[in-house]
């Protein structure tokens, strides 16, 4: 059996563990019986030990109840930038393997559901856990828009990331985040509707930005070369962009030259929302 998931972009800003965005990057997974474990893994991520330790390995044996299997992985999702690697991984990976839920164990595999339930249902999703179980839901999004991506080549932990958060949210910081992502999905619906603050938060991207001082500078200047909003994409380092499909391009090149002036190496990808999710096959 073959399956085929899309990276995500979770948070979204003031989307704190609960939005998450589908992206045209994607990493096809193939598991087969044969006599004993064997695991191939090409693209990103392929550095990783190709044994039982692999995270499509531990997955697809878990779902079969033993490893005896043939597990390929082909991924074009860069793994530690904040662009749902894993759940994308764990989606895949957990369906080629026959799994009849794999939102369930894509959003255990990664902790909660907001890109689990991106990758499995793909374009815009609300997720939650409902009485221990994931629910999410697909929300409109406008077609008009697409997404660019500035990847650095520097990685950031999730645990890390996470660590850098306070233990209790003020009042007021709660409610503000509330009142951001009305606006954000308002914007996301109609792209007409879009400004800048939608993508205001005070919950994670300011509390993170000791882990990576230059993305403010370099939120600040996708606006400025032409993106309606920015935000860290997930738990970065990975920045996330959001266009109007005719001013991507432009925004794409201009945020190559961001980074190059940031004095960042990584590379800036105009992606596409994906809207199939994951895809199962033969």
């Amino acid at each position: 059996m073959r399956a085929r998931a899309p990276a995500s972009s979770a948070n979204l800003g003031p989307g704190f563990d609960t939005l998450g965005l589908a992206l045209a990057l994607y990493v096809d997974v193939e598991v087969v019986p044969a006599d004993e474990l064997s695991v191939v893994a090409e693209g990103e991520g392929s550095d990783y030990p190709a044994d039982g330790s692999h995270l499509a390995a531990r997955v697809a044996s878990a779902v079969v109840g033993h490893d005896r299997l043939a597990v390929t992985v082909r991924s074009s999702i860069p793994v530690g930038r904040g662009l749902g690697s894993s759940a994308a991984l764990a989606a895949a990976a957990a369906a080629a393997a026959g799994a009849t839920n794999p939102l369930a164990i894509a959003t255990m595999v990664d902790g909660h559901p907001d890109n689990a339930a991106a990758s499995v249902l793909g374009g815009l999703v609300t997720a939650s856990t409902v009485d221990g179980a994931a629910v999410a839901r697909k929300l409109a999004l406008d077609p008009a828009l697409a997404f660019v991506v500035l990847v650095p080549q520097r990685t950031l932990a999730t645990k890390e990331a996470r660590a850098a958060l306070p233990e209790f949210v003020a009042h007021a910081d709660a409610a503000f985040n509330l009142g951001r992502m009305g606006l954000l999905l308002a914007g996301l619906a109609d792209h007409r509707l879009l400004v800048p603050a939608a993508t205001e938060d005070r919950l994670h991207q300011e509390q993170r930005a000791s882990l990576f001082p230059e993305a403010p500078a370099l939120l600040a200047g996708l606006v400025d070369v032409g993106a309606l909003a920015s935000c860290w994409s997930g738990a970065g380092p990975t920045l996330l962009a959001l266009c109007t499909t005719d001013a991507a391009a432009h925004v794409r090149a201009a945020g190559e030259a961001l980074l190059a002036d940031a004095g960042v190496e990584g590379t800036a990808l105009l992606l596409a929302p994906d809207v199939d999710g994951l895809v199962v096959g033969e």
